[in-house]
C-alpha cells in the first residue's frame, strides 16, 4: 500500500447514559446484569427518540470542523452504517403515504456533504459489513486514493442508532447508539496505514448468539495471522491491539493464543460507553493517543468483529505527530 495517513479520530454517543441495571429492569437486555457486569460492562448511551443516526454523524463530523481536520475539504465522503435502515435519513411514513420511494433515498452521506460545505467530494455508502465498517472505511478510502493520484483526503463516517425498543444487546455485548469520524489522506498525519485485511463468511449470516461467539476465536485468530503475514510482520511485532468492546475475558484467552502480552490489549472504554456498534476502534484508539504511552514506529493493531458474518483488521503506524 502507498504511504496514507489516518488522523483526526473523533466520536459522538446516544444522548442518555443508562446503567445495565437500568436498562436490565427496563428490559432492554437479554441477560442478567450481573453477568454482563462480569464481562466488562456497566453503562452505555441510547439516543433519544427524536435523535437520528444522522444527527451522531453530524455531531462526530462537526468535531472534525471545529479541530481543523476538515479545514482543507476532502475528495470523498465514505458513509458507514451497520443497519441499512440508517441508510436513510427519509421519514419511511413519508413513502408509505405518498408511495412515492424517494423517500427512501434520502442519504445522509449526501446530507453531510452538503451541511459541511464539502462541495467537491464524492459520497460512497457502505452498509453489509455489520460493526466493521468503520475499518471497511479505512479500507475503501485506501483504495481510493490509490486509484485517483488527484485526491488528497477522504472523510470516514460511520454512525448507528437503534430503533426505539429494540433490545440493546447482540452476542452478549451491550451496545450503545453512536458515530465516529475520521481522516485518511496523503499527508503525514499522527499514524500510517500499513495494510488492512477482511474475512467474509457469508455461510454464517444467520448464526445464532452462541454460533457467533463460537466463530470468534477460531476467526480473529486466523485474522490476525493473515493481516500481520500481510504486513510481512508477525504478531510479536504488534505493540497494541485495539479491538472493540467484547467480554474482557475474551482477550485474556485471545492474548494467549496469538501470543501478544495481554497488557498491550487496550480497551479502556469498554465500562463506560459498551458496544458502540463500528465506533469502538477510534474510541479507543483516541484513548490511545491522549494516554501519551504511543511512540513513534509503534505498531497498532485494530479489529472488529460483525455480523454478515464479517472479521477486520487495520494495522497503523504510529508517526509521532500526535496533535
Amino acid at each position: 500500500m502507498a504511504d496514507f495517513y489516518v488522523d483526526d479520530f473523533v466520536y459522538a454517543l446516544g444522548d442518555t447514559k443508562l446503567h445495565i441495571t437500568e436498562s436490565a429492569a427496563a428490559g432492554r437486555l437479554l441477560s442478567a446484569a450481573d453477568d454482563l457486569a462480569d464481562a466488562g460492562f456497566q453503562w452505555h448511551h441510547v439516543c433519544e427518540p427524536t435523535t437520528t443516526a444522522y444527527d451522531l454523524a453530524r455531531a462526530a463530523t462537526a468535531q472534525l470542523t471545529e479541530g481543523g481536520g476538515l479545514a482543507e475539504g476532502a475528495d470523498a465522503i465514505v458513509y458507514a452504517t451497520c443497519l441499512p435502515l440508517n441508510g436513510n435519513a427519509g421519514d419511511p411514513g413519508e413513502w408509505e403515504r405518498s408511495r412515492d420511494v424517494k423517500h427512501l433515498m434520502d442519504f445522509p452521506a449526501s446530507r453531510l456533504q452538503a451541511d459541511f460545505g464539502l462541495d467537491r467530494a464524492v459520497v460512497v455508502g457502505l452498509n453489509q459489513q455489520a460493526c466493521t465498517a468503520m475499518l471497511g472505511s479505512l479500507r475503501l478510502a485506501g483504495a481510493l486514493l490509490a486509484a485517483e493520484p488527484g485526491w488528497e483526503r477522504v472523510l470516514c463516517v460511520t454512525a448507528d442508532r437503534f430503533p426505539d425498543g429494540s433490545i440493546y444487546e447482540q452476542a452478549y455485548n451491550v451496545i450503545s447508539d453512536g458515530a465516529a469520524a475520521c481522516v485518511v489522506s496523503r499527508q503525514p498525519a499522527a499514524f500510517r496505514l500499513v495494510t488492512t485485511h477482511q474475512i467474509t463468511n457469508g455461510g454464517l449470516s444467520a448464526a445464532t448468539d452462541d454460533e457467533t461467539v463460537g466463530t470468534y476465536f477460531s476467526y480473529v485468530h486466523r485474522l490476525i495471522r493473515e493481516t500481520v503475514a500481510r504486513a510481512g510482520l508477525r504478531p510479536a511485532d504488534l505493540d497494541w491491539v485495539v479491538p472493540q468492546n467484547t467480554n474482557q475475558k475474551a482477550w485474556q484467552i485471545l492474548a494467549r493464543l496469538v501470543g501478544i502480552e495481554h497488557e498491550r490489549v487496550w480497551l479502556p472504554s469498554l465500562p463506560d460507553v459498551g458496544h458502540v456498534i463500528s465506533a469502538d476502534n477510534v474510541i479507543n484508539l483516541s484513548s490511545l493517543v491522549a494516554s501519551g504511552q504511543l511512540r513513534a514506529g509503534q505498531k497498532v493493531l485494530l479489529l472488529m468483529a460483525g455480523f454478515g458474518l464479517n472479521w477486520q483488521a487495520v494495522i497503523l503506524e504510529a508517526t509521532g505527530e500526535f496533535s
